[in-house]
């Protein structure tokens, strides 16, 4: 058969700061016809995430770096073309790695099955995938959640923190969230009906606005941002408190080093556990947190939005996007036919 033509998005150079268009380059391949064993993908939304940021420098971390002059990789699920593998068939929708492209070659043992049954095919970059465990396990396995604590969420109406916000109330909890933007305070009210929201760029004041907000203290606090928002939330925090470290955006362009929390002193005195956490390292958790998800959404507890940009010379900007707050939800990339919308 013809080799099939694919266009990728690759890493030029390594961005200084807030990363820039021009870090990216769009290239085309050809890739050849799968061998013995392998599978032929089309790709169908690829995920842009925070954490790729991290990837971009050039420095040890607990997942290694992007490499110069090469494909970013990412979460993406797609349908399968042709099949040499008798795990999967053409049309099968699966689940894998190989984002920032059209299209990928894969011998299958990266790749998992997707049921469109379950969930619309994107969800499973999103509320049914790697935020969704992110959020779950955050939440209920490192911060201990217990029914009806009080549990501040920064980065609410994200992919991560809205599904937080969810578990939480579905578990009794009261729950808080800061949010970037008036529309994603009243989806988080409206919508997700959370208890309090509030936009963090109009706060004058983290620590006052946050006493308000929770004036019987934090119990759980689950920190996407860090900076003022980890500050303010130690400040308020309850005694035996518990803060999930999962992401600190806040800080991910920084070009020098940033100051810690004025107020760490009072993790001694109150007896707080601040614990950061991958989420990667709890992939054995995956056949529960399908089990509650499944169950939640049939019962129409559990919501979530998604923001699209259509084709793949488009995934820079929707990556940067995200630092700029323009999602709501779930940031994707839109890069082929979606046969099941």
């Amino acid at each position: 058969m013809a080799e099939t033509k694919s266009r990728e998005i690759r890493l030029k150079k390594r961005p200084v700061g807030m990363p820039r268009e021009s870090d990216f380059e769009l290239a085309e391949v050809k890739l050849p016809e799968p061998g013995a064993g392998e599978v032929l993908v089309r790709n169908i939304y690829v995920s842009v995430d925070p954490y790729m940021r991290g990837r971009m420098a050039d420095r040890k971390s607990y997942t290694p770096p992007f490499q110069l002059g090469e494909a970013l990789t990412g979460g993406c699920v797609g349908q399968v073309v042709r099949s040499h593998n008798d795990r999967y068939q053409p049309g099968d929708f699966v689940l894998g790695m190989q984002g920032w492209r059209e299209f990928f070659v894969s011998q299958g043992s990266d790749l998992r099955s997707v049921d469109p049954a379950l969930a619309p095919i994107q969800a499973f970059l999103g509320t049914m995938g790697m935020p969704g465990l992110t959020a779950y396990v955050g939440l209920l396995d490192i911060g201990r959640l217990r029914d009806g604590e009080t549990v501040f969420v920064s980065a609410a109406s994200g992919a991560v923190g809205s599904v937080v916000c969810q578990i939480a109330k579905i578990k009794g909890c009261r729950v808080v969230g800061s949010a970037g933007s008036e529309r994603k305070v009243d989806w988080l009210l409206s919508d997700i009906g959370i208890d309090e929201a509030f936009n963090y760029k109009d706060a004058d004041d983290m620590m006052a606005e946050l006493a308000r907000a929770c004036p019987d203290g934090i119990d759980v606090y689950f920190d996407n941002v860090g900076g003022d928002h980890l500050e303010a939330a130690i400040q308020h925090m309850n005694n035996f408190g518990r803060g999930v470290l999962c992401g600190m955006i806040s800080v991910y362009n920084a070009t020098e080093p940033m100051s810690g929390p004025r107020n760490l002193f009072y993790a001694v005195g109150r007896r707080l556990t601040l614990q950061g956490f991958i989420v990667s390292d709890h992939y054995d958790r995956f056949p529960q947190f399908y089990a509650d998800m499944a169950t939640w959404i049939g019962q129409g507890r559990m919501r979530w939005q998604e923001t699209i940009v259509d084709g793949i010379e488009n995934a820079p900007s929707a990556f940067i996007g995200l630092f700029k707050g323009d999602n709501l939800g779930k940031m994707l990339v839109k890069v082929g036919p979606d046969p099941t919308a």
